[in-house]
């Protein structure tokens, strides 16, 4: 099986490391601003279903999960609608709509009346601003690692591009440390009462601060280069009919990786809580820290798996990370069922497993399409496979466990996406050390 094609190189494009340093910090805040959603709203998701569902504690847990589902359903109408919005008009002008929004959104769920005084409104209001922020993360995460691909040198796009993965966890394990914070400082009855709000709110002062990095970065050179030959020529981008018709192949490669990488992810980062306390019973306290060690590990660990991309190449990195899950997620599963020691310790073998796929998305997805397509192909690919697979593994964990009793299911869905990982990952192409594709 071969690789699909891709363009011949063009000559390298040098960024002063001054812009560099400027382009990393701002592509990652915003990723940092996302998953600080997520954060709270997965080690905040008992209070949440409390406060804005009805039902006894398992049913409102699990709407209250389906709810963060609904978030990513609408992760594709985003990315048909940013996507050829930032090949059009450029990356910096889509990447300071969607952080604004997503920001805006977050601060909203701080802000909606409880269930007991509003009744079905409450959680009406949830589904409404989880389904915006889903719609702005549409365009947010490809465009944050595009912009970042395209500032990063060839020679060292693994290790540049690693960053916005540092972003990611700093983000969720912010967002998760702040809500476990509250509640150590502030104690259950308070946080049931007002205060899981207050991370929420805080989300606010961190858009800010992301807008403003973000509107002093200029336009990357890749898409000032493409937007000079586009004027030269017809003046348009060529837009998703064009996409479509002549990239399918890499649009289904990619959305396989995704399948493998972001069902793992959010069975890791955003269920594992709920996971750890509900099916091997752990202690609300221990099941909130264990992940974040893990991820604490891995925010160590990413940059020098990205630089050994740019040594080794993106495939090799892949299939290990791949192979690993396939082979050793279940005997990982039953280690962390035998107590708060084992279930620190099998997650942050988990980790280390998954790492390789998390430090890589930047350098490698971006090259899946040259620069007038970039950004629609890589969210379209991306949020597709995401709302599909990824945003829903929680509830479908849960659902299927409940109906099945079998605490190994998370196990087995990651070794299904991972198997059809290994499978896309024939059809990529290595792009370690080669520019991205321009035409």
């Amino acid at each position: 099986m071969k690789p699909f094609a891709s363009s011949p190189p063009a000559h390298a494009i040098d960024t002063p490391p001054p812009d560099l340093r400027r382009a990393i910090v701002a592509s990652a805040i915003g990723n940092a601003t996302e998953w600080f959603d997520y954060g709270i709203y997965a080690y905040g998701v008992s209070y949440i279903s409390a406060a804005l569902f009805p039902g006894e504690t398992a049913e409102a847990t699990l709407f209250a999960l389906a709810t963060f589902a609904i978030s990513f359903l609408v992760r594709p109408l985003g990315g048909l609608f940013w996507g050829p919005l930032g090949d059009r008009y450029g990356r910096k002008a889509v990447l300071g709509l969607t952080i604004l929004l997503m920001a805006g959104a977050t601060v909203g769920v701080g802000l909606i009346p409880s269930y007991a005084l509003i009744g079905g409104w409450a959680p009406a209001l949830l589904v409404v601003l989880r389904m915006v922020q889903g719609f702005s993360t549409g365009g947010e995460y490809g465009g944050a690692a595009i912009f970042m691909a395209e500032y990063a040198p060839d020679a060292k796009r693994g290790f540049y591009g690693s960053f916005l993965e540092v972003g990611t966890l700093a983000g969720f394990c912010g967002g998760a440390l702040l809500m476990l914070g509250f509640s150590l400082a502030l104690g259950d009855a308070a946080m049931r009462d007002w205060a899981w709000r207050l991370p929420f709110l805080l989300a606010g002062p961190l858009g800010l601060v992301g807008i403003y990095l973000r509107s002093r970065m200029e336009e990357t050179p890749l898409f000032q280069e493409a937007e000079a030959q586009r004027d030269e020529a017809t003046g348009k981008a060529p837009g998703l009919r064009h996409l479509l018709s002549h990239y399918r192949r890499p649009l289904l490669a990619m959305s396989g990786l995704v399948v493998a990488l972001n069902v793992v992810n959010y069975t890791l980062l955003s269920y594992m809580p709920t996971y750890l306390q509900r099916r091997i019973g752990l202690d609300t306290d221990a099941a909130l820290m264990v992940p974040i060690a893990g991820m604490l590990f891995m925010m160590l660990l990413l940059p020098f798996l990205g630089a050994l991309s740019d040594r080794v190449g993106r495939k090799p990195l892949w299939r290990a990370s791949l192979l690993g899950l396939v082979l050793l997620v279940i005997p990982l599963y039953h280690l962390m069922s035998l107590g708060p020691i084992q279930a620190a310790i099998g997650y942050v073998l988990l980790s280390l497993l998954y790492a390789p796929q998390l430090a890589t998305i930047s350098a490698t997805f971006p090259a899946f399409f040259p620069t007038p397509v970039r950004f629609a192909g890589f969210a379209l690919a991306y949020n597709l496979s995401t709302s599909l697979f990824g945003g829903t593994a929680p509830a479908v964990n849960a659902w299927l466990i409940d109906m099945t009793g079998n605490p190994l299911v998370p196990a087995y869905v990651m070794i299904a996406a991972c198997l059809c990982g290994l499978l896309a990952l024939d059809f990529t192409a290595e792009s370690a050390g080669k520019p991205l594709p321009r035409t």
